[in-house]
């Protein structure tokens, strides 16, 4: 009688045991579900602001192309003029350079941008020191000011992609901790089913192991809260 009562103690231990990892093991996987979809959530988040990013960039691109393509189309026209000047003014034909040189100092003031006027007086200069016809756009790193806010937008974008596939990892990882959890609860929802002690022990020790596992990676990952 004593044995019997000694048993029904045992068993009455294991389930107590196997109730509390139940409670824990399901209140670890609430935790990880909640982690998982905050990091989902905050992947979607960057992810369309990267996309905001990129198509704000792609926009400045073309305004960028446009604004290049202007510029070239006034210097064109400016160096147009200037050949002009030169050829009134070998011809003798005082009037005629004046009135060119009047063109292109209204186009030179009113039309160029700063970046271009300062671009122009150093094909100006360099041309004057090479004897060779010389571009503002061979100026080093001019025809990239056209493109600073769109390489500021890409990177920004890249910034949030980047991001966004980070926690899209952490959301994936929570998923794994997640079935691992579901695997610990199986484990230690079968185990009543056996009335062997030996059964019941190598159950519980899985679940411990498992819930252990997977508790060690969970704390891993970073936390988000809302």
């Amino acid at each position: 009688m004593v044995e019997a009562k000694q048993k029904k103690t045992r068993d009455e231990i294991i389930e107590f045991v196997v109730v509390i990892m139940l409670g824990i093991t399901a209140v670890a996987t609430a935790w990880s579900s909640w982690q998982g979809g905050l990091h989902g959530s905050l992947m979607d988040q960057h992810y369309t602001k990267s996309n905001n990013f990129a198509s704000e960039g792609n926009s400045e691109y073309n305004a960028g192309i446009q604004t290049l393509t202007q510029d070239m189309m006034l210097y064109n026209e400016i160096n147009s003029l200037m050949i002009d000047q030169v050829f009134a003014e070998d011809a003798g034909d005082t009037d005629e350079a004046e009135k060119i040189e009047w063109k292109i100092d209204e186009l030179v003031t009113g039309s160029m941008s700063v970046e271009l006027a300062e671009a122009f007086d150093w094909a100006i200069a360099e041309t004057e020191a090479t004897g060779e016809s010389v571009s503002p756009f061979e100026m080093e790193g001019f025809v990239d000011t056209y493109f600073e806010t769109t390489n500021e937008l890409l990177a920004e974008s890249e910034t949030m992609l980047e991001v966004g596939n980070t926690h899209n990892t952490h959301g994936d990882n929570q998923g794994l901790v997640s079935v691992i959890y579901a695997v610990v609860l199986f484990l230690l929802g079968i185990t009543s089913s056996f009335h062997g002690k030996r059964e019941k022990y190598i159950l519980m020790t899985l679940s411990g192991i498992g819930f252990l596992c997977a508790t060690i990676f969970m704390f891993t990952i970073p936390i988000v809260l809302p």
